[in-house]
């Protein structure tokens, strides 16, 4: 255990919160440090984060098991009558095999190339009308907040804004019927909700279950129709796409499992980080009110801000890999078999990439070098797309409206979570700009 960690546990719930004070001093004192509540060892410096990143024979990506201990984790707190029912609705769950996400060269690129196709320079700006037009309708959420006797308008920032665009985006991406969207809302929100570690009540456990499991049977069945008449949407691409031969397995069609757990991964990437991103940024300019004026009309400084905003409140914070064989990372020693997590939100504030971390500067030189997308072969796919959604996004917002506050009392906090880093409630006030 390292010297730091008397002080310091990313499990506190202060910290699980607000962990950048707990984040400078492990990248001072213990940049690769133990921690005990999850048994791993935890990089909070650019540099390693990066080169555990670019080294991926020795930081391997298939991390599955990890993920699977936190849920049993959850499962094991749930009364038994809960646990029962759990388990009744796993069990006609289809099993989901790993893919990108939790995959190595040269396997993990069979499915990343399925899809990458629909994340291109030339497709990002081919659906740009489409974009702006879910941006738009979604202004006038704002617009028509009521005003008070001061022309004052008044909203809870992530349910008019946040939430619904990114949602609605990756819905029209995937290829979602409309008559489906209701299920597909409720139920793509909750499939974030069990990498975040407020409690939950078991009634709420049994329907986050349920959610799931409504989830599969929908997707499963838009899979299979898309198989007899595609359509021009993600869900089609992975209907119908091969796979590249590798080794002893064939060119084939996707399983039915491997389908929905690409398409559960674009779930989350591709609606909570973009909808996190969207919540921070927006109280990054409620707290620095002069930089609303200084990037309003300017499309390249509205960039740097995006950039700026998802340096500072990275959505996801950390990522683990599986150490493959005996190593040391910024010589500190690792054993096989161990796991680190890289925690980008760290990384992101480190005083030795970035100067005045904790200050949003729209002028930053070199701002995409932020690690909020990752980097190197996993490398968030999406990410075009959620930076195409969060500069018309904003560009948006700051041409239609302007003073850009918390409302009154507001004191809005992130949702404890290890892994990801959003923003429930986001009350704001503002003007129309006239």
């Amino acid at each position: 255990m390292s010297a730091a960690a008397a002080e310091v546990s990313l499990f506190d719930q202060a910290t699980l919160v607000d962990p950048y004070g707990a984040y400078k001093t492990l990248r001072d004192r213990a940049p690769v440090h133990y921690e005990p509540a999850l048994n791993v060892h935890v990089v909070t410096r650019y540099d390693l984060v990066r080169e555990a990143i670019r080294d991926t024979q020795t930081f391997s990506s298939e991390f599955g098991n990890f993920l699977d201990k936190s849920r049993e984790i959850a499962f094991a707190s749930a009364p038994p009558d809960i646990q029962r029912r759990l388990r009744e609705i796993n069990e006609r769950m289809v099993e989901l095999p790993p893919t990108m996400l939790t995959l190595d060269e040269p396997v993990h690129t069979r499915y990343r190339s399925l899809v990458g196709r629909l994340f291109t320079g030339s497709e990002v700006k081919k659906s740009q009308p489409t974009v702006q037009g879910v941006i738009d309708r979604n202004i006038q959420n704002l617009l028509d907040a009521p005003a008070d006797g001061a022309g004052r308008r008044q909203a809870d920032f992530m349910s008019a804004f946040a939430f619904p665009v990114p949602l609605r985006i990756i819905g029209d991406r995937l290829g979602i019927p409309e008559e489906d969207r209701p299920l597909f809302d409720e139920a793509a929100t909750a499939a974030a909700s069990g990498l975040r570690l407020s409690p939950q009540t078991p009634e709420q456990m049994v329907h986050r279950g349920e959610l799931a499991l409504g989830l599969q049977e929908l997707l499963a069945s838009l899979v299979e129709a898309r198989r007899r008449a595609p359509a021009d949407d993600m869900i089609s691409i992975l209907a119908n796409s091969e796979l590249a031969p590798v080794e002893d397995d064939p060119a084939r069609l996707l399983t039915e499992g491997e389908a929905l757990s690409v398409l559960q991964q674009f779930l989350v990437a591709g609606h909570e980080t973009t909808t996190s991103a969207f919540g921070w940024g927006l109280l990054l300019l409620c707290r620095n009110p002069e930089i609303q004026a200084e990037i309003r009309g300017n499309a390249a400084l509205v960039r740097t801000f995006v950039e700026e905003a998802l340096r500072m409140e990275a959505p996801v914070q950390g990522l683990p890999r599986l150490v493959t064989r005996d190593t040391e990372l910024g010589g500190f020693p690792l054993a096989a078999g161990s796991m680190i997590m890289l925690r980008f939100g760290a990384a992101n504030r480190d005083e030795r990439q970035f100067e005045a971390p904790d200050r949003v500067d729209v002028h930053r030189p070199k701002a995409g070098m932020q690690l909020a997308f990752g980097s190197g072969v996993h490398h968030c796919i999406g990410a075009p797309l959620a930076r195409q959604e969060l500069n018309l996004g904003f560009i948006a917002l700051l041409d239609r409206f302007e003073d850009f506050r918390l409302a009154e009392g507001a004191e809005p906090e992130a949702e404890p979570s290890f892994i990801l880093r959003n923003m429930p409630k986001l009350p704001i006030c503002y003007r129309v700009r006239s």
